[in-house]
């Protein structure tokens, strides 16, 4: 393959032998002319929508999925985007995989966390709860007590 000429499939732009990817969109560099079916095999098809700088650095978690389906649908998002990713089953959860059941953890590259960000749509953190307080706390004690003592009357009557 050293001496054919290569080619951008995304933008046209043609490559040196000893280039692996565009030097204008990242995209992978194929032989010009080629009519490969990028179909025909669907790991190269997948690895063509993936952008290079997404796949660079340690796996970070960027979202929770309630079970395979879900992550599966997460994981397509991200690559629509051009950001890899993988779907592991979430720990505590003993369930075997073939049930596709469980929680999901979806995983990128640290390339491309802000990405699968903003196409996930970071959620905002929620507000926290109002604490009750003192004198509702206080009714919660005396009603609860009532009811105790209610019961504990009733079945002393039962029994006589």
């Amino acid at each position: 393959m050293a001496g054919l000429p290569l080619e951008c499939p995304g933008c046209g732009t043609g490559g040196a032998a000893d280039e692996r990817f565009c030097p204008r969109c990242g995209s992978p560099l194929v032989i010009a002319g080629a009519s490969l079916p990028v179909d025909a095999d669907p790991a190269r098809a997948r690895a063509r929508r993936i952008h290079p700088p997404y796949a660079d650095g340690p796996l970070v978690k960027v979202a929770r999925a309630a079970n395979q389906p879900e992550a599966e649908l997460l994981q397509e998002l991200l690559l629509d985007a051009g950001v890899p990713s993988l779907a592991r089953r979430s720990g505590g959860f003993d369930v075997p995989d073939f049930l596709a059941m469980g929680p999901r953890d979806v995983l990128v590259p640290a390339g491309g966390a802000a990405v699968a960000g903003e196409v996930l749509g970071a959620r905002e953190p929620r507000p926290p709860v109002a604490r009750a307080t003192l004198w509702v706390r206080a009714l919660a004690l005396v009603l609860a007590l009532l009811v105790v003592a209610f019961v504990a009357v009733s079945v002393v009557a039962a029994i006589l």
